[in-house]
């Protein structure tokens, strides 16, 4: 067992632009600082092929989180694919569910990830947790309400008599505001990287290039950006 370092965290990194804010507030406020993404065998896979793009450009940044980003690591979960029938992790359309939530919801996703997250911070000796989970400004995934996050740390610290803290910097604020908080991070070289190097797009689009981004410009996760972009240049 590895004694826990207040100063090392684990930010759960898919590649996409919500946790590489993530990844870039992390790298402001920790010393050390880990990544661990998730293969769960899903059709946006240009999200994991994003990952040690998106790592090298943000080392490129500042001196600073060159020294203080660590190892990368990536989880096989395909079990999670094979129970599940979404439009994630199959050929299904995006649409709403009988349900009511979209049926791009994974159900357990986030609470699968952050167990495994947590079994990783106690063997690399990371106190604290950091992941993009936001309910302002979102899909409607339960997984992804601050209750659900505060009832998993709980969890995990009893589970494991571990002191985790998860932090969600995003969990109170719309795209609009998260993309005025990576260009107050790190300012528009931040931004370039979020445009050019990271993927979102529930298809796995990269064909196509939009202000905000790369992706089909249709799906919800597209619509979330395209938006937020907008609003956030509208104010500045």
């Amino acid at each position: 067992m590895t004694a826990m370092d207040p100063d090392c965290t684990l930010v759960l990194f898919s590649g996409g632009q919500d946790s590489t804010v993530c990844l870039a507030w992390a790298l402001e406020r920790f010393a050390r600082v880990e990544t661990v993404g998730f293969d769960y065998e899903q059709r946006h896979r240009a999200e994991l092929e994003a990952r040690p793009r998106v790592r090298e450009r943000m080392k490129t940044l500042a001196p600073a989180w060159a020294a203080r980003l660590g190892e990368d690591h990536v989880l096989e979960l395909g079990a999670l694919a094979a129970i599940s029938d979404t439009a994630l992790t199959r050929e299904v359309a995006i649409a709403i569910g009988e349900s009511g939530l979209p049926t791009t919801f994974v159900p357990g996703r986030n609470l699968i990830f952050l167990a495994f997250a947590g079994a990783l911070g106690y063997r690399r000796g990371a106190k604290h947790l950091v992941a993009g989970m936001c309910e302002t400004d979102f899909s409607g995934y339960p997984d992804c309400r601050d209750d659900t996050i505060k009832a998993m740390q709980l969890a995990l610290n009893l589970g494991m008599e571990r002191r985790f803290v998860i932090h969600t910097p995003l969990m109170w604020i719309d795209k609009a505001a998260t993309f005025a908080l990576a260009h107050e991070i790190g300012g528009d070289a931040l931004l370039d990287v979020l445009v050019e190097d990271t993927h979102t797009c529930y298809l796995g689009d990269r064909s196509q290039r939009h202000d905000w981004g790369y992706g089909c410009g249709t799906c919800p996760a597209c619509r979330l950006r395209a938006d937020g972009f907008a609003k956030w240049m509208s104010t500045r």
